[in-house]
C-alpha cells in the first residue's frame, strides 16, 4: 500500500476584496433608490465571531437543523459522493460542517475553502489539517461569487464536489442563484457534484425569531457592517442612528433585513454625501426560503438534477446532492 506524508496548510491564495472595491461597493449601494450594501461584507473578524454567536441562539435553527442532517446522514452522503473526492467549499465559517463531511467521505484527496474571512479561514483551515493530515489543505481568500483561479492537488481525485453548507445560496435573488448553480455546475467533475444546504419555507413567525434574536446578537451582527465601513474606509455612519429590522416577505420568498435610519442624516462615503430621512433603511441581506421542487427546478435550469435530498426531523432545513447531466469540459475544471 502507498504511503503519503501528512500534509500541512498550503500557501493561502489572496484574492480578498481590496479597500478601492469596498468602497466602490458602499458608494454604488448607498446611489440606489432602495439603499443596500453587499451582505459579503458583514464577514470581517468579529462580524465572523458574531455570526457563530447567532448560530448559537435558541432562535436561530438553522445550524442545528443542519448539523443534525451532517450528524444523521453522514455514510449516506458520503456513498452519494464516491470515493477520492475533491471538496470545494464556498463560505468555510468554523469548518465543522465540513470535518463532519470529511470523516465521512471514503479516502478524500483535497480540500480547497473559500472564504472571504481570512482570519476565519485560516482557523478554519489549520483545523481541518490537523485533523485530517493526509488531506491537502489548499485555502484561498476569496470573494466566491468572483471567478478566480483555483489549485489543483498533487495527487489525482475521482471526482469534484461544491460543498455549499449554511443556506447561504438563499442571499442570492433567483437570477443570482441560477448563475451561481451555474458556475458550480461547471466545476464539478465525472461522477461530481453539488452539496449544498437551503433553508426551507416554514411559519412566518419562526422565520422572523431567527433574524430578530432577543440578546440583540443579529442586531450587532448587522450594525458591524457600518462599524467596519469607519474602520476601513473612513466613513461617517453614527451607529446610535440606526436600528435593526428583519422582515418575512411572503410574495418574495424572503426575509429581509435593514438597517434604519433614525432621524434625517447625512453619511460621508469619501467625496460622496448620502442623505437619510428618517425611517429610510439600507438593506443589508435577503435571504431566500424554499421547498426541495422549487430549488430542484432552479438547479434543473443550469444541468444539475436532484440525486438525493436529507432533512432533519422537524424538516426546516435541507441538504441537496445535484448531479450534472452532461460532461464538463476540462476548461471548467480550474476556476470558479
Amino acid at each position: 500500500m502507498t504511503t503519503h506524508q501528512p500534509y500541512s496548510v498550503g500557501q493561502i491564495l489572496e484574492h480578498q476584496p481590496t479597500s478601492d472595491t469596498f468602497r466602490q461597493d458602499v458608494a454604488g449601494g448607498l446611489s440606489r433608490p432602495q439603499k443596500e450594501l453587499p451582505c459579503k461584507y458583514f464577514y470581517d473578524q468579529r462580524g465572523s465571531d458574531l455570526f457563530e454567536q447567532i448560530c448559537q441562539l435558541d432562535e436561530y435553527y438553522l445550524t442545528r437543523a443542519e448539523l443534525e442532517i451532517m450528524r444523521d446522514h453522514a455514510v449516506d452522503i458520503a456513498r452519494a459522493i464516491g470515493p477520492r473526492g475533491m471538496i470545494i467549499e464556498f463560505g468555510l465559517g468554523s469548518g465543522l460542517k465540513t470535518q463532519l463531511l470529511l470523516e465521512a467521505l471514503e479516502r478524500p484527496v483535497a480540500c480547497v475553502p473559500i472564504d472571504i474571512s481570512r482570519s476565519a479561514l485560516m482557523h478554519a483551515a489549520q483545523s481541518i489539517a490537523a485533523r485530517f493530515p493526509q488531506l491537502e489543505v489548499m485555502p484561498v481568500c476569496a470573494d466566491f461569487t468572483k471567478s478566480h483561479e483555483l489549485p489543483m492537488p498533487s495527487r489525482p481525485f475521482e471526482c469534484c464536489v461544491v460543498y455549499f453548507p449554511g443556506s447561504t445560496i438563499g442571499n442570492f435573488g433567483p437570477d443570482a442563484c441560477e448563475a451561481m448553480l451555474g458556475r458550480m455546475a461547471k466545476m464539478t467533475a465525472g461522477p461530481g457534484g453539488v452539496l449544498i444546504g437551503i433553508d426551507l419555507k416554514k411559519d412566518m413567525a419562526v422565520l422572523e425569531a431567527a433574524y430578530n434574536d432577543q440578546k440583540g446578537i443579529t442586531r450587532q451582527f448587522n450594525l458591524n457592517i457600518l462599524i467596519r465601513a469607519n474602520r476601513e474606509l473612513g466613513t461617517d455612519f453614527d451607529l446610535d442612528a440606526f436600528g435593526h429590522r428583519s422582515h418575512f416577505c411572503p410574495m418574495q420568498g424572503c426575509i429581509e433585513m435593514h438597517l434604519v435610519s433614525l432621524k434625517d442624516q447625512v453619511v460621508h462615503v469619501g467625496h460622496e454625501n448620502f442623505s437619510f430621512a428618517a425611517g429610510e433603511s439600507i438593506l443589508t441581506e435577503r435571504s431566500y426560503k424554499y421547498t426541495v421542487e422549487d430549488f430542484a427546478r432552479t438547479a434543473g435550469k443550469v444541468g444539475l438534477q436532484l440525486n438525493r435530498c436529507w432533512t432533519d426531523d422537524a424538516d426546516q432545513f435541507g441538504v441537496l446532492y445535484l448531479r450534472r447531466s452532461e460532461e464538463r469540459t476540462a476548461s471548467d475544471e480550474r476556476h470558479i
